[in-house]
């Protein structure tokens, strides 16, 4: 049964200001901040179009590419923290301790990744056109469990570093997700939130997909385009 502080808030409005602080997070995109308010020369227009890190890297490479990535881990990060601890404090769950490690300690973690995903995809301060959510959602990953990680993580690098092929790692990583979310935490909620994800992730890959069936996919260097 679940109670509530007696001063505290009531579950739906935990998780519309947990949902509305990651979404917020998650539009602090790090290739487009730093390449158009640093560099001055918006990442979206060249290459892909995409406002991701690969696109960031073959466009423009350099020391610059580092602040990107912590950019785009630390929104992540403190998105998940804080819906933690917004749920954490704001109710008292009178079940056993193992119920709420099965349950209310991932679902907090799992609905803050689902709005930073989508902050990060569709920024409403950057005319909703951002990336594609590969680095926050491994880093979404890391921080839910280590076994989500390792099947993400594993499958992106073996085949990037097998084939060269970002967006055939980031098609695992978005297609895995779920599966092993489900055989980590099987409940109906929770399975819904993965699905939701990484379903997100393989969608915003539609182009990558049509790239690499006609084979005309670029493949990854660690040589930005000239």
């Amino acid at each position: 049964m679940l109670h509530l502080f007696p001063n505290g808030a009531p579950l739906p409005l935990l998780l519309t200001v947990s949902a509305v602080f990651a979404y917020f997070c998650g539009c602090f995109n790090g290739a487009v901040i730093v390449s158009k308010y640093i560099l001055r020369d918006d990442v979206r227009n060249h290459g892909s179009g995409n406002a991701g890190l690969t696109n960031f890297h073959r466009t423009f490479g350099g020391p610059l590419t580092a602040v990107v990535i912590l950019c785009d881990v630390l929104k992540a990060v403190v998105a998940l923290l804080v819906s933690k601890y917004l749920f954490s404090a704001g109710l008292v769950i009178f079940i056993s301790s193992a119920d709420t490690s099965a349950f209310w300690l991932p679902f907090t973690k799992y609905w803050a990744g689902l709005f930073c995903l989508l902050g990060h995809m569709f920024p409403c301060m950057f005319h909703f056109k951002g990336g594609k959510g590969i680095l926050s959602g491994g880093t979404i990953a890391i921080m839910i469990d280590w076994r989500i990680a390792l099947v993400v993580w594993g499958g992106f690098l073996i085949l990037t570093v097998l084939t060269r092929y970002v967006s055939l790692g980031s098609l695992w990583a978005g297609a895995s997700f779920p599966f092993i979310s489900w055989y980590c935490y099987p409940h109906p909620v929770i399975i819904v939130l993965a699905f939701a994800c990484g379903g997100l992730v393989v969608w915003q890959h539609r182009a990558n997909i049509k790239r690499l069936l006609s084979g005309t996919e670029n493949k990854f260097s660690f040589h930005r385009k000239k």
